[in-house]
């Protein structure tokens, strides 16, 4: 009901509408597990956005030698959360959840949004200069890259999709 699109499709869409769809917005979003670079990958996703993040970090499980991975995933309720089984197989991606309308029983994170600092406490530091991949709604993967860029991250290691309505 409070997403970007579906609102729209469902309540203002009419009958005979044009409509222009474009595919995600970003460039160069993939890992590849040959690629010699052994820095740290952040992967961070808002709702949906975890899927191709998923596709990477499951891509990780099965190469010996590699880089240490972080997914970092932002999820309205427990209910929400896409994978979560598989996610919780991961063996070798550290992963954290941050539930923001709803966390779940025995949780010792209230639910709330991301903040700044909370990005900062459980993802890479700037310094070890960690390749980053957001992937999320337009407005999620904006906020991220700013904040990660005020903490001092290279605008040229951080690839990002996103999706839904655009300003």
């Amino acid at each position: 009901p409070d997403g970007e699109v579906s609102p729209f499709l469902v309540h203002q869409l009419a009958e005979g509408d044009e409509v222009e769809i474009q595919g995600p917005l970003g460039r160069y979003f993939i890992w590849n597990p040959a690629d010699p670079d052994r820095s740290p990958v952040q992967l961070i996703a808002g709702g949906s956005g975890v899927v191709p993040l998923f596709s990477m970090a499951s891509a990780r499980e099965g190469v010996e030698e590699s880089a240490d991975f972080r997914l970092l995933y932002s999820v309205r309720t427990p209910r929400d959360v896409l994978f979560a089984d598989e996610l919780g197989a991961l063996s070798r991606t550290t992963v954290d959840i941050v539930h923001t309308r709803e966390s779940p029983p025995r949780s010792v994170r209230p639910p709330g949004r991301l903040t700044r600092d909370g990005v900062a406490a459980v993802s890479f530091s700037a310094s070890a200069s960690p390749r980053t991949y957001i992937c999320g709604p337009t407005a999620f993967v904006e906020t991220i890259v700013e904040w990660l860029l005020e903490l001092g991250h290279d605008p040229a290691r951080i690839r990002t999709e996103r999706f839904g309505g655009s300003n």
